[in-house]
């Protein structure tokens, strides 16, 4: 059996058993046995983390891609990921990377990571494409390297983790991008993920507001037919104002077919545009379409003045309008963005890496 490396995250129980605390399911793994991630194990009475030193996949991308628009506009980020996830989303993108229930991938060490992004330029470290919080000792490793050489870190989250988790992420995390399924709806999340509800979402957002000082930015897939409410809608951009603030970013992404949802059509525009005007009036300043390259909500709007600040076309950035202290042009209202563009936005940020 490949032993990987000793995870921190868990507890040991009696009779043999470990209570994994990576994530909120908390599996409790008898000896030889691995959790629902397929990942983190039992062997000889200690959790061990299989992907440890191992990545499926590498690429550089946009952050803009995440999609991350507040922080460090411009920058390329090397993505990673590992195989295996904590959810059972019927919709993923990326199902033959998470839903793989096999260790596999080429074998690094944290710094030969650090190293990789610091050779194909990237400003940033992207932990993405299944959930990151389940090779979170990997994860953490490779991220405090990475803030030693100025690099940054961001986590393409679930956000279905725990206070241990969190603890952890002021190690070396610089931003989240929470992406909430369905609008976190009860009924969706139960027979399209596989987890009882999305409560531990809102408690990890509310860790991780109070404990640390990541930057957070809020996505919601929305699934036609299924996962569409207008009033879950509301219900979920009205807890984003009351408990992140006015400035959070959400982004409403639309859904396209794939894995078990073939059978679904790709998200109206009417139905991402409705749900953009309910996190408008609920007072949000910055809300976005995602996954509708040429719309006009994928642009930044000044909450004063209303005019575009920062145009976008997809993952590029089209147009910038703010001074050199993130301020309107136009009105001098500071827009709510962390760090200012990168000149990487000018070069081919779409880069498939060999390794």
């Amino acid at each position: 059996m490949v032993t990987g490396k000793e995870a921190v995250l868990y507890k040991k129980l009696p009779n043999g058993r470990v209570r994994c605390t990576a994530c909120a399911r908390y599996c409790n793994i008898p000896e030889g046995k691995i959790g629902l991630c397929g990942i983190r194990g039992n062997v000889n009475g200690k959790l061990q983390l299989f992907v440890y030193g191992k990545i499926i996949t590498g690429h550089v991308d946009p952050i803009e891609k995440k999609p991350v628009t507040h922080y460090m506009p411009g920058t390329k980020i090397f993505s990673i990921a590992t195989t295996g996830c904590n959810w059972l989303c019927a919709y993923c993108q990326n199902f033959d990377i998470s839903q793989r229930r096999k260790i596999e991938g080429i074998d690094v060490t944290p710094e030969k990571v650090v190293q990789m992004t610091k050779r194909y330029g990237c400003q940033g470290i992207a932990y993405t494409y299944n959930e990151p919080t389940i090779f979170m000792e990997f994860a953490h490793d490779i991220g405090v390297l990475a803030r030693k050489e100025g690099l940054v870190n961001v986590f393409v989250s679930n956000g279905y983790d725990t206070p241990e988790a969190v603890d952890m992420m002021r190690d070396f995390l610089d931003c989240i991008t929470v992406d909430f399924k369905g609008n976190g709806e009860t009924s969706f999340v139960r027979k399209n993920i596989g987890i009882a509800n999305a409560d531990p979402i809102f408690q990890t957002l509310l860790e991780i507001r109070d404990k640390t000082k990541v930057h957070i930015e809020i996505t919601d897939l929305v699934v036609p037919e299924i996962g569409d409410s207008p009033d879950a809608a509301k219900k979920l951009a009205s807890w984003v104002y009351d408990n992140l603030g006015p400035d959070t970013p959400m982004h409403f992404l639309r859904f396209h077919p794939d894995y078990k949802l073939m059978h679904l059509p790709a998200t109206p525009i009417k139905t991402l545009e409705k749900h953009h005007d309910i996190a408008k009036s609920i007072g949000l300043n910055y809300v976005y379409l995602g996954n509708v390259p040429g719309h006009p909500f994928e642009h930044t709007y000044c909450p004063e003045c209303g005019k575009v600040v920062v145009e976008r076309f997809g993952f590029d950035i089209a147009g910038w309008h703010l001074d050199g202290q993130n301020c309107c042009e136009y009105c001098g209202n500071e827009i709510a963005i962390v760090g200012k563009l990168s000149s990487a936005v000018d070069e081919d940020r779409f880069v498939p890496v060999v390794m």
